[in-house]
């Protein structure tokens, strides 16, 4: 296979509806221009063949074993979220290592996504995805029998590398598998449905886990059983890779952009650690490790910058040209991800603990409150993905995103000793709507951004993004809370009260970065039109 090299028409509009995108008479995307080999001569277009329309019955059966990892994988963080107290007794797990457990996963995913989508691509997605399930399944039996704190670290850090082996390459295979339309948006709305809804269905079993006799081993014994068997079937369920030229070496040499991978990657994980190992004392932020850290992070943004324009403009594989950023719609989308990602999973972890250590509610107490999120995300991303062809996604996203807001404004002015039934039943139908309809909108957008010969990357970039706001997100909400309430009124910096000051300084947070994220997409979505439409 020739390595593809896309030029940039110098007379292609910046933003064009997404509407033109599906038209069949269009050669390139959003200004691409056909592809030609690194000798010269013209490849086939990679829009001239369509994917073949599969039987409802193997699109179902595809669109649920992908999902079913996916949601498998966020079960065992919502198990590990509502169990963290029990966990950390049983493995004696110190207090300054408490969170680590849910920082490492997210910060070994997104570290390791865009290589992984970059590997899908050159290699296979079914290969790869494969290879992931099975490492999964294996890392949260492993989590299940961890004896000591570290141990459940460590396999928590493989079980993220695992995870980023299943996420973009589920994302190209549905692309692969399915021409654009109406199964194909159900299937990015099952995907999308697969994460939140699996972490929420975690934070309940593992509330039920937790007071029963059963334990919380017995919830990551649950997971790793059911992504083996997952696993099982993806093997011979999942479609086959189309015919790529025998591996070489050289080959993975030159077609990968090997140091784009370690800037970014570098990049996003220095920020991260630093983060996270500065959540329970923000002034260890002065050190001078940590300083340094951030200082080279800090810098390999602008050499990421310039190491992608000199790639590009050699007409050498770039790994996230700076061309595709002139496309509003795409940055704008991946802004929207973010944000809403950071307040999803923040204010459902904050939640969690102003359940249990506010309102004083036992673990499965705290676990059937987030009931209404569950159902009203499943409500979300199935209709989304039935009606997002009907409906212009900027005011789809536009609307959602107000609504969203309204759940960390309910939960910012709340009185602990309210009933669940004036704000915090509200908040729970709200929360989910902007992050779940933007999930499979994101999708759409960012398959119709790349060309499918980079469909793997594609998958990467968003989830990528997805996990870099959520592991940035905890941590910065994790050091305003313990910020506000040390510096409160309160003599007992652990009593209800304390905790609350602090959780009601992360509940505004969420609700001004909801603010601002809807003041984006207000502008920078403003002339997409309907997306997921049928290809004829």
């Amino acid at each position: 296979m020739a390595t593809a090299v896309y030029t940039r028409s110098q007379t292609a509009q910046k933003d064009v509806p997404l509407e033109v995108l599906h038209d069949s008479s269009r050669i390139s995307l959003e200004g691409w221009q056909t592809p030609v080999s690194q000798q010269g001569s013209k490849i086939e277009d990679p829009l001239s063949s369509s994917p073949q329309e599969l039987s409802r019955t193997r699109a179902i059966i595809l669109t649920t074993t992908l999902t079913g990892i996916t949601f498998v994988g966020s079960m065992s963080s919502g198990l590990l979220t509502v169990c963290l107290p029990g966990i950390a007794a049983d493995l004696n797990l110190p207090d300054n290592l408490l969170l680590w457990p849910a920082s490492v996963y997210s910060l070994a995913n997104g570290c390791c996504l865009l290589l992984a989508g970059s590997l899908a691509d050159f290699l296979g997605n079914k290969s790869i995805n494969l290879v992931g399930c099975f490492l999964l399944s294996a890392f949260i039996l492993a989590c299940s029998l961890a004896q000591t704190g570290i141990e459940l670290i460590v396999f928590r850090t493989f079980q993220g590398i695992a995870t980023s082996m299943c996420l973009p390459t589920a994302f190209s295979i549905l692309t692969d598998s399915m021409p654009t339309g109406k199964r194909r948006n159900l299937g990015f709305a099952c995907l999308g449905l697969g994460q939140p809804f699996g972490f929420s269905i975690g934070l309940v079993l593992g509330g039920i886990f937790q007071d029963s006799t059963l334990g919380w081993r017995f919830g990551y014994y649950l997971c790793a059983g059911a992504t083996f068997i997952l696993t099982i079937v993806n093997f011979f369920k999942l479609p086959k890779d189309k015919p790529r030229e025998p591996f070489s070496f050289s080959r993975l040499r030159t077609e990968i952009d090997w140091v784009g991978i370690f800037l970014s990657s570098a990049c996003l994980g220095i920020i991260s650690y630093v983060f996270s190992n500065i959540t329970d004392h923000p002034s260890s932020i002065r050190k001078p490790e940590n300083l340094a850290l951030l200082c080279a992070a800090f810098a390999m943004v602008p050499a990421f910058w310039g190491w992608m324009q000199w790639r590009e403009k050699s007409g050498r594989p770039a790994l996230i040209p700076n061309s595709l950023w002139s496309n509003t719609s795409f940055t704008t989308i991946c802004v929207m991800v973010l944000f809403s990602w950071a307040v999803l999973n923040g204010m459902e972890t904050i939640m969690s603990l102003f359940f249990q250590e506010v309102q004083q509610l036992s673990a499965i107490q705290a676990a059937l409150r987030f009931l209404p999120s569950v159902i009203i995300g499943v409500v979300i991303n199935l209709g989304t993905g039935l009606l997002v062809h009907r409906l212009r996604a900027n005011y789809l996203v536009l609307i959602t995103s107000i609504l969203s807001a309204g759940s960390p404004l309910l939960m910012a002015i709340i009185d602990p000793k309210w009933s669940w039934w004036y704000c915090v039943f509200w908040a729970m139908l709200l929360g989910p709507l902007s992050a779940d309809a933007i999930f499979t909108v994101a999708n759409l957008i960012i398959a119709d951004s790349f060309s499918p010969k980079t469909q793997g990357l594609a998958g990467a970039v968003f989830n990528t993004v997805a996990q870099f706001g959520t592991s940035i997100g905890l941590t910065i909400f994790a050091i305003i809370s313990a910020s506000v309430t040390d510096g409160s009124s309160f003599q007992d910096k652990t009593s209800p009260g304390a905790l609350m000051v602090g959780y009601r300084a992360v509940f505004w947070t969420c609700f001004g970065l909801l603010v601002a994220a809807t003041a984006i997409s207000a502008w920078g979505l403003r002339r997409v039109g309907k997306v997921g439409l049928k290809t004829e």
